[in-house]
């Protein structure tokens, strides 16, 4: 053993001495993890717990449909939910959540040039205005500066009964949006399905089947034997 001595002192366990600072900064960094193993504040853990979840939030309200994920952080989820379920209440725009700017998709895309409704463009306004026309093409760019500065009155000739019957007789209401009709990104490119109804085919579509107007659908046979769509069970079609 006396032989050997020096070797096993390098297997030998270290004894246990006062720790250094670095040591003890550490081991206490190590105690508070554990104690807080998600990394959150005590006071913030605490919130968290007294947060209702989302099942619970559904169960206890009359229209569970109306719940969403973040309702549960309200500071009243409850009385929330009630308000969302009143009749005419306009809920917030969804863009609200999202991390990119309104419009941002937008930017890069050229806008049409505006369009003169019917009723004013049948009055030929629009070619008196013309600045590409025959008249401006001739004058020089000193003179249309001038006009531009001084414009003479009275110039425009077009028949004021002409004006009278485009704004007060042939005017027609613009569309107008509905109570709580909110507008959203690529509302413009959704399909517009209010003129469709369902089991009717257009003349567009029969010519696209290849099957004549008084000639049954080719999906009749399935719905036959496997009955109307679930979204229309009591779909009434003809044949």
């Amino acid at each position: 053993y006396e032989e050997f001595k020096h070797v096993f002192q390098h297997f030998a366990t270290p004894k246990e001495g006062p720790m250094t600072r670095r040591e003890e900064s550490d081991e206490s960094d190590d105690g508070e993890q554990r104690r807080r193993p998600d990394g959150l504040e005590g006071a913030d853990k605490r919130k968290q717990q007294k947060l209702l979840k989302v099942a619970q939030l559904k169960a206890l309200v009359k229209r569970p449909d109306l719940v969403e994920v973040w309702d549960v952080t309200a500071p009243d989820p409850l009385l929330l939910v009630q308000l969302k379920s009143y009749k005419n209440s306009v809920p917030v725009p969804r863009h609200w959540c999202q991390k990119r700017k309104f419009l941002q998709n937008k930017r890069g895309i050229l806008k049409p040039p505006f369009k003169l409704p019917e009723n004013i463009e049948n009055t030929g306004i629009s070619r008196l205005r013309d600045p590409f026309n025959d008249k401006e093409a001739g004058r020089l760019v000193r003179q249309k500066l001038k006009e531009r500065m001084n414009p003479k009155l009275g110039k425009i000739d077009i028949d004021y009964e002409v004006l009278h019957d485009a704004f007060f007789k042939y005017n027609k209401k613009p569309k107008m949006s509905q109570h709580g009709d909110i507008y959203f990104e690529g509302r413009e490119d959704e399909v517009k399905t209010r003129t469709y109804k369902p089991g009717r085919i257009s003349e567009d579509l029969r010519v696209a089947l290849g099957i004549s107007e008084f000639a049954p659908p080719p999906w009749l046979t399935n719905m036959q034997r496997y009955g109307a769509p679930p979204s229309y069970p009591y779909l009434k079609i003809p044949g």
